[in-house]
């Protein structure tokens, strides 16, 4: 890809970037065309520029970041608090919701979240895609007070971007600086509610296994199997056939198409749904599954009673994950982060309840987890029917949303083998370990959460500026976003080192077992670093719509990589759990740089042609969308 600052001739600054600081940005679609603007505006200096867009484009991710870790983060907890719950009924309670959790109910949510990822936000003018996109012989209109304080909403800030670093009159330095800080604006706008949400969704079903962690030892075996092996692969499955709403959405938002939003969600939704019912069965028949998998038949009966109860969260997966998605395409974000914050503390208190007081105990707990989540989506399915913002993307129910659904399933499915592949890599590398991790996969796990914030806020933004044809802004924000999650994982990893005995010792009272965590510190730090990175170059993708190819990618890294280099490792030179790790760590490596070398090798000006023709391909403009 070109940098967005390549080529850029150093000419002396213009009046308009006199100052980066004095302004408010609102967040809105005027905030993509300024960055624009901002970025090709020659007649600033470079530096000014890069300075100016960079700290739209930080304020833009916050943004979206924040309040997406807030829901994802309540989530999280509202399923570990009905563990924490059923963990107090006894050992069988606990370790058949822990089963439950980590082994059924993920496998769901990875399904609905992936094919709900189908609609990021793309960029504006896809009717105008006939005509240049950046006119050599028309100059860019001036660029007054580019500075960091002036007021833009979301689409004046992306736009001014593309201008800023457009402007090759302005010095390279200056625009990178103006850039940089538009762009970081923009990014944490996103990033900070994104991780927020991410980070309370794994709180939740972390409560949830803590809860039954306190029914006895046999109950957290049970509800940790749960999740690891039933959940995790139906969380895959869904959140990967999910992730075509993000791209079809953020690029048909990009390009001001706001009524396809509401189709799209639609389209999911009954995708979703579909597959919900074939995980039903999948849910049913958990305890014979997990029996034929080497699971001892005690614990898998508690496991499956576990399981029953998350029936009704795969239905909620399979409508959350396309809301989820529809909203992030339009950075409405904090809402989710609030819904999800208020679930959280109705999710703790219900599960108290009905395990401890009503005596429910491993069912209780599940179910109460399932609730939460329904809590969740009739909370943010009202937000969206009632609120202003909404109103030219939501425009109710459309028998448009059964067409087209043989193609829409195509890019939904790209979407989930993308997703699942990676998923079911780190499940299948933990039985070949023969031990789950806990200590070490939940530190691990907090941190991917917010990595996880930055993939939605990346892909996000990615997808808005395409659509809204901005090649210099959407490849700037890629770089932005990347070094952000970089940087916040690299000191991450150093604290994670430096308290390498401490965090042993929080996981466990056993000194044979803390001295294995504390060995296996190093390697955590190294997993962090890279969960910091790979997350992001993911949401790059979903954003450009490169679903297809990165699955490639994952089956030749973590299929013919890391899984039998973890195994040689692990069983032929005796390395065991460490060997393993690293295959792991190698096959994740091997991803991550390719997915690099991909991602800023790319020709953004033909991403944008392609945003347009895919757009034109989904549009149902033969017939009118919603009918009188």
């Amino acid at each position: 890809m070109g940098s967005a600052s390549e080529n850029l001739p150093s000419t002396p600054p213009s009046p308009c970037l006199s100052s980066f600081s004095s302004s408010k940005h609102d967040f809105d679609e005027s905030n993509n065309g300024e960055l624009e603007r901002i970025l090709s505006d020659t007649s600033v200096p470079r530096s000014k520029r890069l300075g100016a867009a960079t700290w739209i484009e930080l304020k833009l991710l916050f943004y979206l970041a924040a309040p997406a870790v807030i829901v994802y983060v309540i989530n999280y907890v509202m399923s570990m608090s009905t563990q924490i719950f059923s963990g107090h009924l006894g050992n069988l309670e606990l370790a058949a919701s822990s089963l439950g959790n980590n082994g059924i109910q993920i496998f769901a949510y990875g399904l609905m979240y992936n094919t709900s990822n189908m609609g990021s936000p793309p960029s504006n003018h896809v009717d105008d895609v006939d005509e240049p996109l950046l006119t050599p012989s028309t100059p860019p209109p001036p660029l007054q007070n580019l500075s960091f304080s002036s007021k833009h909403d979301e689409s004046s800030n992306t736009g001014e971007l593309e201008r800023i670093l457009s402007d090759t009159s302005v010095p390279l330095s200056k625009r990178v600086g103006a850039a940089t800080w538009i762009e970081l604006k923009l990014l944490f706008y996103l990033a900070a509610p994104a991780v927020i949400v991410y980070l309370i969704n794994y709180v939740m079903s972390m409560s949830t296994q803590i809860f039954s962690g306190h029914l006895g030892n046999l109950e957290l075996a049970a509800a940790s199997l749960g999740n690891t092996g039933i959940q995790v692969f139906a969380y895959g499955l869904m959140l990967g056939m999910g992730s075509a709403v993000e791209t079809l959405c953020g690029q048909a938002y990009g390009a001001q198409k706001f009524e396809m939003l509401g189709v799209y969600l639609q389209r999911s939704t009954i995708l979703l749904s579909i597959a919900g019912i074939v995980l039903t069965f999948i849910y049913i028949f958990s305890e014979p599954i997990l029996v034929f998998l080497g699971e001892s038949p005690r614990i898998a009966s508690a496991a499956a009673l576990f399981v029953y109860g998350l029936i009704p969260q795969i239905f909620a997966y399979a409508v959350n994950f396309p809301i989820q998605k529809f909203l992030q395409a339009q950075s409405i974000v904090a809402p989710s982060a609030y819904i999800s914050t208020a679930t959280l503390a109705i999710h703790v208190l219900l599960s108290w309840l009905v395990v401890y007081k009503v005596g429910l105990g491993l069912l209780g707990a599940s179910l109460v987890l399932s609730f939460s989540w329904w809590v969740i989506v009739v909370a943010q399915f009202v937000y969206i029917v009632k609120s202003e913002r909404c109103k030219d993307t939501w425009r109710g129910f459309s028998v448009q949303a059964f067409s087209g659904l043989p193609e829409f399933f195509k890019l939904s499915a790209a979407s989930a083998v993308m997703l699942c592949l990676e998923t079911w890599y780190f499940q299948i590398l933990v039985l070949l370990a023969g031990l789950l991790p806990h200590p070490d996969t939940t530190v691990s796990g907090w941190v991917f959460m917010i990595s996880v914030g930055f993939n939605a806020a990346a892909s996000v933004r990615v997808s808005n500026e395409l659509g809204a044809r901005n090649p210099r802004s959407a490849s700037f924000s890629v770089v932005v976003v990347t070094v952000i999650s970089f940087v916040l994982s690299v000191i991450i990893a150093i604290v994670v080192l430096l308290l390498r005995d401490v965090i042993s010792y929080v996981f466990t009272e056993g000194e044979e077992v803390a001295a294995a965590v504390s060995d296996l510190c190093p390697l955590l730090a190294l997993s962090i670093v890279l969960n910091g990175i790979q997350p992001v170059l993911s949401g790059v993708a979903v954003g450009c719509g490169w679903q297809t190819f990165v699955a490639y990618v994952n089956v030749g890294c973590y299929y013919g990589v890391g899984i039998p280099l973890g195994s040689v490792l692990g069983f032929y030179f005796k390395l065991s759990a460490k060997g393993i790790w690293i295959g792991m760590l190698g096959g994740t490596v091997l991803q991550t740089l390719i997915l690099m070398w991909v991602t800023f090798r790319t020709d953004w000006t033909r991403e944008v042609e392609e945003a347009s023709k895919r757009l034109n391909k989904w549009d149902d403009n033969k017939e009118p969308l919603l009918k009188n």
